[in-house]
């Protein structure tokens, strides 16, 4: 549809994707929580976001005018990105404009110039019941051909994603060459449309998609569940049968309670 459009000048539709990662982590002690927390700090500095951004940013097909990025004390870390589009010839413009999944990480390709790609962090845990929950919010946006989208494959792969909600909006209008108003330049029935067909059988997920205003949100929720996976600075073996079905049901609920973003008392 994109490459049928003919438009009255430039592309003035702006395509925000939101995308938030959740990692959820139990550690008992204090020290076992200030470990974790410094662990995320520097599995995902300021640094290592940049480059994910950057990757980001070649993958929807545009360039880097400027990175602004920040460690914070005690905790946590930002990163700006203002990009510019650029027309691409070649394979990879085919990619970039063409709906459906975009790559892994492993086969990242890329260029990007006017829009903004963002990413900021939030550690955090609570003493009374040993639950740590790291949480990642990139936002994508984007002016003209070029589409976020084709960035998500990448960012749920890139991180320990235990949760994923993503939000996409496609706001303004442009105009094709007879004047008439465009609110939307290509098909879109779910965010689900972009992800691989491997990610989506290993979540749980839920679609809340309002059509007529050309917004779109999905959740989604790892499946499998390993109790080693989500223990910090212990394992399994270490426990008692009792302690590791209690760890695991409060794991659970903390899950829960995040994808549907509500309280279970």
């Amino acid at each position: 549809m994109t490459d049928k459009l003919r438009l009255h000048g430039f592309n003035n539709l702006t395509s925000s994707l939101s995308f938030n990662i959740y990692d959820i982590c139990y550690a008992k002690t204090e020290e076992q929580r200030e470990g974790y927390i410094d662990y995320i700090d520097e599995l995902y500095n300021a640094e290592r976001l940049t480059q994910i951004l950057k990757d980001v940013t070649n993958i929807i097909g545009a360039h880097v005018l400027n990175i602004s990025r920040q460690d914070y004390e005690p905790h946590g870390a930002s990163v700006t990105i203002l990009i510019a589009e650029h027309e691409l010839d070649g394979p990879l413009s085919e990619s970039v404009s063409t709906p459906g999944p975009g790559p892994l990480p492993e086969t990242v390709v890329g260029h990007l110039d006017k829009s903004h790609v963002t990413v900021h962090t939030y550690p955090e845990s609570h003493p009374d019941n040993g639950i740590s929950t790291f949480r990642l919010d990139i936002d994508v946006s984007t002016c003209g051909m070029i589409s976020p989208l084709k960035a998500l494959n990448y960012l749920i792969h890139s991180f320990d994603s235990d949760m994923v909600t993503a939000d996409y909006r496609v706001r303004g209008f442009t105009r094709d060459v007879d004047g008439r108003k465009l609110f939307i330049d290509h098909d879109i029935t779910s965010i689900q449309d972009y992800i691989s067909e491997d990610t989506k059988k290993a979540y749980q997920t839920i679609d809340v998609n309002v059509y007529q205003e050309n917004m779109f949100h999905t959740k989604m929720l790892l499946k499998d569940f390993d109790l080693d996976n989500y223990l910090f600075g212990t394992s399994r073996r270490e426990l008692s049968f009792e302690e590791a079905d209690d760890i695991e049901r409060r794991l659970r609920r903390e899950m829960l309670e995040i994808f549907y973003s509500r309280n279970m008392d």
